[in-house]
């Protein structure tokens, strides 16, 4: 009765303070409008652990709306499904002066599935609201308690702070038994936890006051490392009758191994039959799982499965082979499953997908680092990787999805840190050549030969399965060349262990060359023309920051009209940077232009006042790539 009245005194004591807050949008701080959109006045958590599978999560938030740009900041959304209910709500808006205009209730809330577009069975739901309110500024302020029927995973604590937003205070408390251990990593805090226990309650709580909004600084690192945070794990926990615990990444995976996969990779006798007499002519085992993989492509499908425990456990791989489709994680339990019935080992994988490389904390445990699982296969001195979700990508390529970032394997050991490969500027290639024909009527005619390598090798995988028809436009909206005409197209692509997608072209262009008196103008970059540059930001604060490497190379060759010459000056640049390089040419040779283009950039972090110098590269490879040759008749 202590520790609730306790939680109950908080509460109380909380509201008294929301009471007194002062709404009216001329009490923000001064320092706190530069940049901002959005005033985040409260961001208030506090969480009472009450048993393992009773959480109770109370959240307070209070935004003052200074635009419309702020409007998407007002806005509120609640996800729930049978382990996390909405148990209390209630909100109201303010004008300008603080003075309320209108209650908020959970009615007003509109209630939907969360579609993502791809899962079959998804079982998490949303409600939302966002004020309809034109008339700025405007506060909003909104007061609602939830209740997790689970452990496993703490929500973070992010006070708010981002671009065009900043953060007037926000705090996060959690309150539980003395028995109830959590750990917690500290990101971008400078402050310290404040932590008190008595006999029957522990307390942790963080809080942060006045962060100011930032800027939109192109070419920044992932705003997680920037922002403050709090990451929170408990060394116990419970979901769905599933109890565990784990405090380093080796325990985590034992805990995903042991609870959630382990004796699920069950097959029928006649499919390990089938997989035996796959790979009986193939002795080399790299050789024998790529049969595998590739029959994996073959036979399944991608669904996703995101209901209760199914959401973190594969199903049964007797189901999948029976069904033909599955969840990343229940793909991965299959192919293993085959793998296994060939004497190949295999990793279960877990990840954070996407083109922006998130690592796992290499220090921190926890299981909300995740949202992906792919497989590995350590062979010796030759570790592959493969994603059984992709009907496409060939064995051994994992394309920008998951590539060059901390990932953890879960096997019967433990769990192991592991790191993708990693593509690299040389790899990452786009290599292209063309022979074309310019006539004295300004058409343009000829064929161009393009290979794409590395993390570039997916650069057509929109259009290959497309039907010609759809390949011709949605390449059409690719090449900058007015006027263009497709006179024939093949788009190949070689999925050997190095693979290269091939693109030959025919085409054509009327008018390419304007005409102006005796005068002829033309582009000699005909397909691979820059047409942006980073805008200047002054008194930059975050390091520059380039996600991926790349390296195209065109050399286009042209014949030109007989009886005329090229009049301008040959265009000739070689710049380099540690972030990149850039390198124009042109010869003549007889009635022949040879024009080569060559563009590299490096990924890497680099100081930030190099940023000047890289909005200057870019306006240097924008005025290269549309550089104008004039021609005239000798």
């Amino acid at each position: 009765m202590r520790y609730l009245y306790i939680f109950l005194l908080t509460i109380a004591v909380s509201h008294v303070t929301l009471a007194q807050q002062a709404y009216d949008a001329a009490s923000i701080p001064k320092e706190l409008l530069p940049h901002a959109s959005s005033v985040i006045r409260a961001n208030d958590v506090t969480v009472e652990v009450k048993s393992l599978n009773d959480v109770i999560y109370h959240t307070r938030l209070i935004v003052t709306v200074l635009n419309k740009n702020g409007d998407d900041d007002a806005e509120i959304a609640i996800y729930y499904n049978k382990t996390s209910q909405l148990k209390s709500f209630r909100g109201i808006a303010y004008n300008e002066f603080g003075k309320p205009v209108g209650k908020i209730a959970e009615r007003d809330l509109q209630d939907r599935n969360v579609v993502d577009g791809f899962s079959l069975f998804n079982d998490d739901r949303v409600k939302t609201f966002k004020p309809a309110i034109t008339t700025y500024p405007y506060t909003v302020e909104y007061d609602y308690d939830t209740n997790e029927k689970q452990t496993l995973f703490f929500a973070d604590w992010h006070p708010g702070q981002g671009v065009g937003t900043s953060v007037e205070h926000s705090s996060y408390k959690l309150l539980c038994k003395p028995d109830f251990n959590i750990r917690y990593k500290q990101i971008n805090f400078s402050g310290n936890v404040a932590t008190n226990e008595a006999k029957d309650l522990k307390t942790y709580e963080w809080s942060i006051s006045n962060l100011k909004a930032l800027r939109s600084e192109p070419y920044s690192p992932d705003q997680d490392l920037l922002l403050t945070s709090v990451r929170i794990a408990p060394e116990k926990f419970e979901y769905e009758n599933i109890s565990g615990s784990f405090t380093n990444w080796k325990e985590y995976g034992s805990f995903i191994y042991n609870k959630l996969v382990k004796d699920r990779q069950k097959l029928s006798p006649e499919t390990e039959a089938a997989i035996k007499d796959l790979v009986k002519d193939i002795s080399d085992p790299k050789l024998k799982a790529k049969r595998i993989y590739e029959y994996v492509q073959q036979k399944t499908r991608y669904v996703s499965v995101q209901i209760g425990v199914g959401g973190y456990r594969p199903f049964l791989a007797s189901e999948v082979d029976q069904l033909s489709y599955g969840d990343c994680k229940a793909l991965v339990n299959y192919t293993q499953s085959l793998l296994n019935v060939a004497g190949i080992q295999s990793y279960y994988v877990l990840n954070m997908a996407g083109s922006e490389k998130v690592s796992a904390l290499p220090d921190f445990a926890s299981m909300n680092q995740f949202d992906h699982v792919i497989l590995c296969m350590p062979f010796k001195n030759d570790t592959t990787w493969v994603d059984c979700t992709s009907k496409e990508n060939p064995f051994g390529y994992l394309g920008d999805f998951t590539d060059d970032r901390l990932v953890v394997a879960c096997t019967p050991e433990g769990g192991i840190l592991l790191r993708t490969p990693k593509y690299t500027t040389a790899d990452n290639t786009q290599l292209r050549k063309g022979t074309f024909t310019l006539t004295s009527t300004g058409e343009l005619r000829g064929d161009m030969h393009t290979e794409f390598r590395g993390a570039q090798y997916d650069n057509r995988y929109y259009m290959i399965n497309e039907t010609f028809t759809e390949q011709v436009k949605k390449l059409k909206e690719l090449y900058p060349v007015e006027n263009l005409e497709i006179q024939s197209l093949q788009l190949k692509q070689d999925k050997s262990l190095k693979p290269v997608t091939t693109e030959d072209i025919k085409i054509s262009a009327r008018d390419y060359v304007a005409q102006n008196g005796g005068r002829f103008f033309f582009y000699p970059n005909t397909a691979n023309r820059s047409n942006h540059v980073p805008k200047n930001v002054t008194n930059r604060v975050n390091p520059v920051y380039i996600n991926r490497g790349y390296l195209d190379e065109d050399q286009i060759t042209y014949s030109l009209p007989d009886g005329y010459s090229i009049t301008s000056k040959p265009i000739k640049i070689n710049l380099d940077k540690p972030f990149g390089k850039y390198a124009v040419s042109m010869s003549i040779v007889g009635n022949k232009l040879i024009y080569k283009r060559s563009l590299q950039i490096n990924d890497g972090t680099y100081d930030k006042d190099m940023y000047a110098d890289l909005v200057d590269f870019y306006q240097t490879v924008y005025d290269g790539d549309n550089y104008t040759l004039t021609m005239e008749k000798k």
